[in-house]
């Protein structure tokens, strides 16, 4: 059964980082702890959603490193590293989605994801998508968000996938750059390490290939999805 509490040597494990670095979120108070009997704690559920929240903060070069140390494991899932073509299908998406509002983006999104047969509890994943968004904004600059839970609960949904959709007008979805949003993915992982790794993928896709701005102007799925393969494919590094 996965760990509930950690210690600062597992939290340091789990988020891929040195003890030191921990010690020093604590110190600063910067990372979600509790203090039991003179021991430091971190609760499985509140790091998630903090690591999460980080993780679609970082600057170009931390995305990059958080990529790097995190691919082996994700090879262990995903032998190729292609995440895609495993995640996600054509029909997973959307491209004329006529959402004008957050909530409706939100609700239209569990829709589709409804669509794929694996959602199991709809609502309390609508619950947990406006929670997390009401922590801080999943949108990104470039017209994109990531929407996920506030935490994985892997009971919400059956295994792992990616829905996508557009929106047929860009909506305010509160952008660290001001402008508006037209693309949202939406991310359901059964494992917290492979869910912060697909955030990673998907914000270094938008980062190092035109990807984004692709998915703006296609027209179909099917296209869809072979441009998201594609750009995933172009920033793997051989296996091995």
């Amino acid at each position: 059964m996965p760990h509930q509490t950690f210690n600062i040597d597992q939290v340091a494990e789990y988020l891929h980082v040195e003890p030191r670095h921990v010690e020093r979120l604590v110190r600063d108070r910067e990372i979600p702890f509790v203090v039991r009997g003179g021991r430091t704690i971190f609760r499985r559920g509140e790091i998630d959603a903090w690591a999460s929240q980080r993780l679609l903060g970082l600057p170009d070069q931390g995305l990059e490193w958080y990529h790097r140390k995190t691919l082996d494991g994700a090879r262990q899932v995903f032998p190729t590293g292609a995440l895609v073509p495993v995640l996600l299908r054509p029909e997973y998406i959307d491209l004329e989605m006529p959402a004008k509002t957050r909530a409706s983006v939100i609700s239209e999104m569990v829709a589709l994801a409804e669509r794929t047969g694996r959602i199991v509890d709809p609502k309390a994943l609508r619950l947990s998508l406006e929670e997390r968004q009401a922590l801080n904004s999943t949108a990104l600059p470039g017209g994109f968000a990531l929407l996920h839970g506030r935490q994985q609960q892997p009971f919400l949904h059956e295994g792992s996938f990616i829905v996508l959709g557009r929106t047929i007008q860009s909506i305010p979805f509160g952008s660290p750059d001001g402008l508006p949003t037209r693309l949202f993915f939406l991310v359901c992982c059964e494992d917290e390490h492979i869910h912060l790794h697909t955030l990673a993928r998907l914000c270094l896709l938008a980062l190092r290939t035109k990807v984004i701005d692709q998915l703006v102007d296609v027209s179909e799925p099917a296209k869809a999805f072979d441009l998201l393969v594609a750009a995933e494919a172009s920033v793997l590094p051989p296996a091995g």
